[in-house]
């Protein structure tokens, strides 16, 4: 049975002694979808919370015996992320404005306004949301074993591809691997080879596309010495090296139609000759051919050759149509960084986490490894600007634009990490630059995953 991540809905746990303001506050949530637990005492809230649990929480300041600042360092004490947002009198503003710097996560002024409330709420829920994907990502990365741990994933076409893997790898015959450049056609290959009987024997790759056209026989079927000027010494060819074992085609559309023939040969026949030799050397491959397009499709590609391998097939999806598996994709990468690195790992802001969800990757899962190992090396930075810094090399037209929502953004978070920078983490310096009321700054910075003790001189 293959692990999976849980997906808790985050719940809004709101305490208020006042009933009356505690049920219209719910109704309002309640009404926009969310899902509300009410507490009239702050100890009963207590007694039910723990580190971890999926929720954030809203409540008032002014309750006996125990007021919401104290609720909040209990809270914060057991679970320092969790979003909690507090509900303040005029009095109490001031109080509140402190709170900010302990941890809290915003506030709102009585009598607030609703709408205010649901945006505020929706800013924490997703920041939590954020988090608890961590926290479940970094459990469930933990757990993989056996091909799991391989071929990483959750979509349900990845969840097909292992099924596949494990169904074709004891049936010991020709697989077509299809998938664009970047998806782990080699990955899926040498998983093929590793849970077949043949795994005690080599897995041979080649790549079709790498090879002049002039070297591919020699590279295949290797040669004698003297067969041709530079045959200085006898060679084994590709072919007879993964003989027992597994032999990897990759781009297996590249090679010249010449070799197609010959390859046909020695797969009906299991047999070969080295080139300038007349011995017939008996061999026993398996292969796995690997392609971006339909092979029967293509006028220059053997319907033959194909037919003879096309016993059966595995399809990659592009990683831009993966969702969820694209952060944990992106985590698996980063901790594998830092653990060779001896590094920390820095978990992603929300807008991160928004940036890899709408970006198309057009590298698929090789360019999200690239960046993933950026962010995961380089201090102070974001997957936008990596992102952003990595379109500046290419060509215009083959880029895929990050969206408008995102540029923007990270705009922002420049701005903002600049003038943090340059005032060397000193917040009211920082406050006075930009001309932000400090709950404003400090919601932004937790936003864009700005530390300020990262700055500091």
């Amino acid at each position: 049975m293959e692990n999976r991540i849980p997906n808790n809905k985050i719940e809004i746990w709101l305490l208020d002694d006042d009933e009356i303001v505690r049920s219209t506050t719910a109704q309002w949530l309640r009404l926009s979808d969310y899902v509300v637990t009410e507490f009239h005492q702050a100890q009963a809230l207590i007694d039910q919370f723990h580190s971890g649990l999926p929720c954030i929480i809203v409540s008032d300041i002014r309750m006996t015996p125990i007021d919401g600042l104290t609720l909040m360092a209990d809270c914060l004490a057991k679970e320092p992320e969790i979003p909690f947002i507090l509900i303040t009198g005029h009095g109490d503003v001031d109080t509140a404005v402190n709170a900010l710097r302990d941890g809290a996560f915003d506030f709102l002024e009585k009598p607030f306004d609703p709408n205010r409330l649901l945006k505020t709420v929706e800013k924490a829920i997703q920041l939590r949301s954020v988090q608890r994907q961590h926290a479940n990502q970094s459990q469930y990365l933990g757990d993989l074993h056996g091909l799991e741990e391989i071929i990483i994933g959750q979509n349900e076409q990845i969840v097909r591809v292992r099924q596949q893997i494990r169904t074709f790898a004891s049936m010991d015959t020709h697989v077509i691997v299809y998938g664009k450049t970047g998806c782990g056609k080699e990955l899926v290959a040498k998983a093929l080879h590793d849970c077949s009987p043949r795994n005690n024997q080599p897995f041979v790759a080649i790549n079709c596309a790498a090879i002049p056209a002039d070297l591919f026989e020699s590279e295949l079927f290797g040669h004698e010495a003297g067969a041709f000027t530079s045959a200085n010494k006898q060679r084994i060819g590709k072919l007879e090296h993964a003989s027992g074992g597994t032999l990897f085609l990759d781009e297996i559309e590249s090679m010249p139609l010449p070799m197609q023939i010959k390859l046909l040969r020695v797969l009906q026949e299991n047999q070969l000759e080295r080139v300038g030799s007349n011995k017939i050397i008996q061999i026993d491959l398996r292969v796995v051919a690997a392609a971006k397009n339909d092979l029967q499709t293509l006028a220059d590609f053997r319907q033959d050759l194909f037919f003879r391998l096309n016993v059966s097939q595995i399809h990659l999806p592009d990683l831009r149509h993966r969702g969820s598996d694209i952060p944990l994709l992106f985590e698996h990468f980063c901790r594998i960084a830092v653990k060779e690195r001896g590094k920390d790992f820095k978990q992603l802001s929300p807008i991160d986490h928004e940036t890899l969800t709408l970006y198309g990757w057009p590298g698929n899962v090789r360019e999200l490894r690239n960046v993933a190992l950026r962010y995961a090396l380089e201090p102070n930075t974001s997957v936008a600007k990596i992102l952003a810094g990595y379109q500046a090399q290419d060509d215009i037209d083959t880029i895929t634009p990050l969206p408008l929502s995102v540029k923007v953004q990270e705009f922002e978070r420049s701005l903002i990490e600049a003038s943090i920078r340059q005032q060397k983490g000193n917040i009211q310096l920082v406050l006075e630059q930009l001309q932000l009321p400090r709950r404003t700054l400090n919601q932004k910075m937790q936003k864009y995953g700005l530390n300020r003790a990262d700055y500091l001189d």
